[in-house]
């Protein structure tokens, strides 16, 4: 799998986290083993306190609970999907129990998170979702939610009932199921990226370089040549400047494009040059 495919991610804080002096809660985490790549992105609920906690436990737990799995033989069904949830649900139980005090405030505080995720085997590649986000199999975009209230489910939230009180709603859903042979690419991002896909169109930080399409994550060959150009990409649509024009007499300020934050991971099938 490492052979048969390139990785290329990044992560950058939204403006509106920066004015209101929160971290990034978004999380990304990815492994490579011979015989199977995962990749995972998660998205800390913004109205909690300290979600980038449980955004990177899950993100890294999620991961390695299918690629163990899947080592142990196991394939890519309904009870092997139900397995990857109940590990890392046990996972966060056992934090929630060292931290103490009030169960339901800690999970509000620190563990609510949604997941948008791949995992790609020889013979088959699934797309994963809890929550909102955004995925493109193949070119073909598609974005997760938005929920009700801007409330979407979160793997945590588990945590809260019973086992015989769960409802579907708050399990890990396949959004693609499709033959590795037929991947050319998928990206898997947080839902950030509407305000990407959005300012596409418009002036950037620099008006001489236009920002181009989502679709620059896959069909670039930087992004894969440098480990850092998704997240300098992401950072420069951030980037708050001003311009001054001499001759029309007039200043044009330019703020961050980017209000959430935002962070993708995009895997591409080498070609055979590479």
């Amino acid at each position: 799998m490492e052979d048969q495919f390139e990785m290329a991610a990044g992560s950058v804080i939204g403006t509106e986290h920066l004015r209101t002096g929160k971290n990034n809660q978004d999380a990304f985490y990815s492994l490579r083993q011979p015989m199977v790549t995962v990749a995972v992105v998660c998205d800390g609920c913004g109205s909690s306190a300290h979600s980038e906690v449980g955004a990177k436990l899950g993100a890294r737990w999620i991961a390695e609970a299918i690629a163990q799995r899947l080592d142990a033989g196991q394939d890519l069904s309904e009870p092997f999907w139900w397995g990857v949830q109940r590990s890392v649900l046990a996972q966060l139980r056992a934090l929630v129990e060292r931290f103490g005090g009030d169960r339901p405030q800690v999970v509000q505080d620190y563990l609510l998170f949604t997941v948008v995720g791949a995992v790609v085997t020889p013979t088959e590649t699934q797309v994963f979702g809890l929550g909102d986000g955004a995925i493109a199999v193949n070119g073909h975009l598609q974005h997760l939610g938005p929920f009700p209230n801007n409330a979407p489910p979160y793997l945590a939230y588990g945590l809260l009932v019973p086992d015989t009180a769960r409802s579907p709603i708050l399990d890990l859903q396949i959004h693609h199921s499709l033959a590795t042979q037929d991947v050319q690419s998928i990206l898997i991002g947080t839902d950030g990226l509407e305000d990407f896909c959005r300012a596409a169109d418009q002036p950037g930080p620099d008006p001489s370089t236009p920002l181009g399409p989502l679709s620059q994550f896959w069909q670039d060959d930087r992004y894969f040549r440098n480990p850092d150009a998704v997240r300098r990409q992401l950072t420069r649509l951030n980037h708050q400047r001003t311009i001054a024009n001499w001759q029309a007499q007039q200043l044009t300020k330019f703020g961050g494009l980017l209000r959430d934050d935002t962070t993708l991971i995009v895997l591409r099938k080498r070609s055979p040059s590479t």
